[in-house]
């Protein structure tokens, strides 16, 4: 069973009891036994693990785990330090770099977002080696669909950035009136102009924050 060791355990341990849950998590057991999956399993839950229920104040909701050797480790849109920046994850330094008057970032590690209250969060949290999607439709989303629920349910305003259709989707979950829903194209390098560029939604989050008595997010991951 995977643990967060945090406050999402006591509010997900229903979800822990259900069939689905069962299901999924004999399905991912075999798969972990009979193939590459990613990310390793200690790094499953690794965004809810990063960002207590508590300290979220902004989700960032991508679609499954990156399929290459070496880049996924739990966060969403995230690599590990040394790794190559994938292409959607240079958009969205582009687009930080654009709306904040920043720089780029020389590393793809998203772990400072984590640690501010951005919960790195996709729908699907694991994936078969080279098969992008393997994974959908497993019961990852009746599990993370859950853990939005949770989110919509905390009395602090929270800004959701929602990219792409499957992540626009998901506004169905969220109660407008309470908190931000911010929605754009897709950062991947298919869709990025399509309106993904120029969104601002990195500025527009920190404005709502400050609105709403809550400090920023320092957007510009330092450079190592």
């Amino acid at each position: 069973m995977l643990r967060t060791y945090n406050d999402w355990d006591a509010l997900l341990e229903p979800e822990f009891q259900r069939e689905y849950y069962a299901k999924l998590s004999e399905f991912i057991k075999t798969e972990y036994e009979s193939g590459v999956i990613y990310p390793k399993m200690e790094h499953v839950l690794a965004s809810l693990q990063s960002t207590p229920h508590h300290q979220v104040k902004v989700v960032l909701l991508g679609q499954d785990p990156y399929p290459q050797s070496g880049q996924a480790h739990g966060l969403a849109f995230s690599v590990p330090i040394g790794v190559k920046i994938p292409r959607s994850l240079q958009n969205i330094y582009k687009e930080i770099q654009n709306d904040l008057q920043g720089y780029i970032s020389n590393n793809g590690c998203l772990a400072p977002w984590a640690e501010q209250g951005v919960l790195l969060l996709n729908t699907a949290l694991t994936v078969r080696a080279n098969a992008a999607g393997s994974h959908r439709g497993s019961g990852w989303e009746h599990f993370t669909d859950k853990i939005i629920e949770l989110v919509n349910e905390k009395t602090n305003p929270v800004v959701f950035l929602l990219w792409g259709n499957e992540a626009k989707n998901k506004s169905r979950l969220i109660t407008k009136e309470r908190h931000l829903v911010l929605t754009a194209a897709h950062p991947s390098p298919l869709s990025a102009r399509q309106g993904f560029f120029g969104c601002r939604h990195f500025s527009k989050c920190n404005d709502f924050l400050r609105r709403t008595g809550q400090s920023g997010i320092e957007w510009q991951i330092p450079n190592v």
